[in-house]
């Protein structure tokens, strides 16, 4: 590992990433949401989950530096739930959601966009008519669509995001394993009498995975928007586990009544941990990709 370490800190990746102020921008807001969603809900004064917590009593306490409540540091929604307590776990919840569509999304898409390229035929056929079938439609609409047809819940926000996203990992793997399928170590593997699967998945798979990576790094930012999209519209997270989105939504329902509190700092928070996951996305699709060297 310390090799390893080392090896990184020689590379020229690492004097381009330490030499662009945008990427270390972009690394640091990640870092600080990503601690924030780990230890946060560890040091928040409130569990906003937690309705025994809340009291009508508290809502709508303005920001401590407009002579709120010193234990309401960012004030308070209409349900008296803690603003910065809310941020937190929203933040939490849209990062698990981002990350864990991505991943999936990541899988699904890469088994059947190597088995299409690399099978072709009507296997190829029918997967990329598939792929072709759903691109006709907004990307919203579909996830709108499941989660209506569905119901609220984590779980199947995530499914929902899984569903929409695999294609781009599909088309993507696709196209590389088509250039990769006849090359000379596919064949020697091939003439060795390896199966089909161990060549797909131990000899084509590495050499198509640095494109995915540059993907999944703007597609956890896109499926975090599309959450906050989602619960915005009320057919995201439920209500008793607000999301950044709901907060939001909360928030629009009086930004025009003077508390403009309950919006703006869970869409600042929203639009920082956006901007810093692009960020670190456009590095690593120029350090990626070889026809910028």
């Amino acid at each position: 590992m310390k090799k390893m370490v080392n090896a990184w800190r020689k590379s020229e990746s690492f004097y381009n990433f330490k030499t662009n102020p945008l990427a270390i921008m972009g690394a640091g807001l990640l870092a600080f949401f990503m601690l924030m969603a780990i230890v946060g809900p560890f040091l928040t004064p409130q569990d906003p989950y937690n309705l025994k917590e809340l009291s009508l009593d508290n809502s709508f306490r303005p920001p401590v530096w407009l002579d709120g409540e010193a234990r309401f540091a960012l004030g308070t929604d209409q349900q008296g739930r803690d603003l910065l307590s809310g941020i937190v776990y929203g933040v939490r919840i849209s990062m698990f959601v981002g990350v864990s569509a991505t991943i999936l999304s990541l899988l699904l898409g890469t088994f059947f966009g190597i088995i299409a390229g690399y099978r072709g035929g009507w296997v190829d056929s029918l997967i990329m008519r598939i792929a072709d079938v759903q691109l006709s439609f907004p990307s919203m609409l579909i996830a709108l669509f499941i989660m209506v047809a569905f119901g609220r819940g984590i779980e199947k926000l995530i499914l929902a995001l899984t569903l929409v996203g695999w294609v781009t990992y599909a088309r993507t793997v696709r196209g590389s394993t088509l250039a990769e399928r006849n090359k000379e170590y596919v064949e020697a593997a091939r003439v060795c009498g390896f199966p089909a699967w161990v060549i797909m998945f131990r000899h084509i798979l590495p050499n198509v995975l640095t494109p995915l990576i540059v993907i999944a790094t703007i597609q956890v930012g896109n499926f975090i928007l599309t959450e906050a999209t989602l619960s915005f519209l009320g057919v995201g997270v439920p209500i008793t586990k607000p999301s950044l989105g709901l907060l939001l939504s909360n928030g629009y329902q009086v930004l025009f009544s003077g508390l403009w509190w309950v919006s703006v700092f869970p869409g600042i928070a929203l639009l920082m941990m956006v901007v810093g996951v692009n960020l670190l996305g456009d590095f690593l699709r120029d350090e990626l990709n070889p026809r910028l060297k």
